[in-house]
């Protein structure tokens, strides 16, 4: 028997798909209320419908198949029949089956199971006779369920002219169990429109299968020879053909499995075999032994990043000669670092790149010394002679050592995207509450000759007693004397109380101090009454309208994913998903397309909303019920998308309609937690400044005091209003340099930094130059007059 189906929206949509005489409607709105349990059951139902079905009985089938695309759906072991049988069925009308369907409802399955050999000798005996083995991995996991002659016909299919390491691995899926040849296939993501998407557990799974791991490490080691053979000249060169694109996707599987297990002996054989499929043997030839491969372990790296993976790319790329091919790299390894921020354990394992204990590095150029400093704002390259240091790089050195100064040049490059990647890292932290024992942190994070210069500018917290913790700065303040095991975490403001989050603000700005990343200064966001009767979602950054390739951008540099929007089918709406606390909770955060006429996409925001994982299955929370340092940092990433995005910051925004009078009502509307952080801050800055006497900070507004007019900044868009009528001043800031330059910032802030452009700019107004705001200004004198 199937699972009982309890939700009355599950129980229509079952009606609507198997009832052709029921009139009622069902789709999309019902789906959130359905369980994954439920889904199943829906699932199997409604690969059944063929195409001609009524409209309303179509859209019930696409709203569950777009469900099982983004969910992951529990199926009972009579769904997982009812399914293989509607597979069968379905050759008649779609002359095609989707196995990974079928497939991954077995992977599923709640119970034993069920038998559908005959099922699956029909489906298998179709698709070979049709020369259908577009699904490789599904088929051969279905040919297994069907028998030894079925396995065997569509193993000696798989493995024609795919290359010995495709047909090792064959043989080595022969060996084992049903379930495990289908957390193989569950891997294989290519094939299939209607499946769910791979459990994330798989990689997992196969990490802990032996027969598997043991092929992995000689799948790996055949690459290696292989690709050494040819830039011995043992094995003919041609361009990009070293391996079958069945055995790239082989390797690349095998070297997800190496990461996920962290294998020791990974990193020297990636050492080996990068550079072998990145560079072509002898020195002229452009073209790679394997691009494929090499883009395929980037991908991998991208899954499960290390950072020796990264230094191994960074190394192989600095060789390759083809000339497209170094900026796809760069592109691919901008995610793979994005990516090893958020794989806390790993990232934290830094290598020291060759420098001393205080963070320095020297190498002999003649008789010039260069000099590699690790320093607060990043590591530095500098050249010194007789101990004297020298302002450029001295000429002797670049024409008689070429060689080392791009080497070092790369080290500076490679040691900086380093401490980025550990600043990310420590973080992306924030919401799991990393603890970490109080040696190991002291020796290998504090003590590390590179890792050191970001943890000692964070405020950390140490357990000095049971429950009690000591905040402690390590760059101003002596550490607690405490044993070895006890816990240290990075502190946050919203387990302080205000006075304390003050005072260490205060201590910033006096040793003028900037942390890593914004810790001190931190926004915290709070649930709001609001909120509180919506009860499962946020309007708090709703109907907000936005550059969508900006935010998506931001969505990937702070891990979260979601599909693209754009001007084709289902393009219209998405959901941008972000997995805080160590994966315990699920945020979403919901836009659509607003407007696909322009050259640049316009967006509208929606809710936002947090489940939590419950017996393996995602399920819609309270607000009230997220953890309070979840809720706040998800909300500070939504803000940051919106504020950073907005029309209302683009000082260019032009258009008439519903679209200006959002400007209008954003651009200068109250102050969200981001602002109210920067106003603080200028509360600070403003008395040591230079034009301290013509500003003053009123409400949500920088009022400045020009020697032509007056004139309001607002802190949260850096829009200029001109008094007395709040005539609009439009300012283009500059893209780099602005009397902010030279201020002092306790934290990277792009939009508080125009704000202080702004300001010296306006306070110096009678020196003004540029003809395009004299204009406004003058406009705005007559009004005055």
């Amino acid at each position: 028997m199937g699972a009982a189906l309890v939700s009355e929206e599950a129980v229509r949509l079952m009606r609507v798909l198997t009832d052709p005489e029921f009139e009622g409607t069902a789709g999309y709105e019902d789906l959130p209320y359905v369980s994954d349990a439920e889904l199943g059951e829906l699932a199997a139902a409604a690969y059944t419908l063929v195409k001609d079905a009524p409209h309303r009985r179509m859209r019930a089938r696409f709203a569950v198949e777009e469900a099982c695309r983004t969910r992951q759906p529990r199926f009972s072991p009579d769904a997982c029949r009812r399914l293989f049988e509607g597979l069968v069925r379905g050759l008649e009308t779609r002359k095609w089956a989707d196995l990974t369907l079928g497939v991954r409802a077995l992977v599923r399955c709640t119970g034993e199971w069920p038998k559908v050999s005959g099922e699956a000798r029909v489906l298998v005996g179709y698709l070979l006779e049709e020369s259908r083995r577009d699904q490789p991995y599904a088929l051969l996991t279905v040919a297994g369920l069907a028998g030894r002659d079925e396995w065997e016909a569509v193993a000696e299919a798989h493995c024609r002219d795919q290359g010995p390491i495709a047909a090792a691995e064959v043989a080595m899926l022969g060996e084992l169990e049903p379930v495990q040849r289908a957390w193989v296939a569950e891997t294989d993501t290519a094939y299939s429109h209607t499946s769910p998407a791979a459990d994330e557990e798989v990689w997992d799974r196969l990490a802990g299968t032996p027969a598997y791991v043991a092929f992995v490490r000689r799948a790996l080691e055949e690459a290696v020879g292989h690709a050494e053979a040819i830039q011995a000249g043992s094995v003919p060169y041609r361009a990009d053909k070293a391996f079958t694109e069945r055995e790239v996707g082989v390797l690349g599987r095998a070297a997800r499995v190496a990461l996920v297990r962290d294998e020791s002996w990974l990193p020297g054989l990636l050492d080996r075999l990068l550079p072998a499929i990145a560079v072509a043997p002898g020195e002229r030839v452009k073209t790679l032994p394997s691009q494929a491969l090499l883009y395929e372990l980037v991908r991998a790296g991208t899954d499960f990043p290390t950072p020796e993976l990264v230094t191994a790319v960074r190394t192989a790329r600095a060789k390759v000669r083809h000339a497209g091919v170094p900026k796809q790299l760069d592109k691919m390894l901008k995610r793979t670092e994005a990516a090893l921020a958020e794989r806390t354990e790993v990232a934290l394992r830094m290598p020291g790149l060759g420098f001393g204990a205080e963070g320095v590095l020297r190498r002999a150029a003649g008789e010039y010394e260069a000099v590699v400093t690790v320093e607060d704002a990043g590591v530095v390259l500098g050249w010194e002679r007789e101990g004297r240091p020298l302002r450029s790089l001295p000429a002797p050195v670049r024409r008689e050592h070429a060689g080392l100064v791009k080497e070092l040049r790369e080290l500076v490059q490679r040691a900086n995207v380093q401490l980025g990647t550990l600043a990310r890292a420590l973080e992306g932290g924030l919401t799991a509450e990393v603890v970490h024992a109080y040696g190991w942190w002291r020796e290998a994070l504090l003590g590390h000759p590179l890792a050191g210069s970001v943890v000692r500018r964070l405020i950390w917290e140490v357990e000095t007693a049971p429950g009690t913790w000591r905040a402690v700065l390590p760059e101003v303040g002596e550490l607690p004397e405490v044993a070895d095991d006890a816990a240290v975490r990075l502190w946050h403001p919203i387990r302080s109380e205000p006075a304390e989050v003050r005072a260490w603000r205060d201590l910033l700005a006096e040793r003028q101090l900037r942390q890593p990343f914004k810790q001190a200064y931190r926004e915290i966001y709070l649930l709001t009454p609001a909120e509180r009767e919506t009860c499962d979602y946020s309007n708090r950054f709703a109907a907000h309208l936005v550059h969508y390739q900006r935010m998506a951008a931001l969505f990937r540099a702070r891990s979260w994913s979601g599909d693209r929007l754009g001007a084709w089918d289902m393009g219209g709406e998405s959901t941008a998903v972000r997995t805080p606390a160590g994966g315990e909770w699920r945020a979403s955060f919901d836009h659509g397309l607003a407007d696909w006429t322009d050259e640049h996409l316009v967006a509208a925001t929606d809710r936002v909303r947090f489940e939590r994982r419950h017996d393996g299955e995602w399920r819609t929370a309270p607000l009230a019920e997220v953890p309070p340092l979840v809720f706040s940092e998800v909300m500070r990433d939504v803000d940051l998308f919106v504020g950073v995005t907005s029309l209302a910051a683009d000082p260019e925004w032009a258009d008439e309609g519903p679209r200006r009078a959002y400007w209008e009502r954003a651009g200068f509307g109250e102050l969200t937690a981001t602002a109210e952080v920067r106003r603080e801050a200028l509360e600070r800055l403003l008395p040591r400044l230079k034009i301290a006497d013509r500003c003053a900070l009123e409400g949500r507004y920088l009022e400045v005091r020009g020697e032509l007019g007056t004139y309001r900044i607002h802190l949260g868009s850096a829009n200029v209003l001109m008094a007395p009528d709040d005539t609009y001043l439009c300012i283009v800031p500059a893209k780099k340099g602005g009397p902010s330059g030279k201020v002092f910032l306790p934290f990277e802030d792009e939009r508080l930094s125009v704000v202080l452009s702004k300001a010296f700019l306006l306070a110096d107004d009678a020196r003004i130059t540029d003809e395009s705001i004299l204009a406004q200004i003058k406009r705005g004198a007559r009004w005055q007059g």
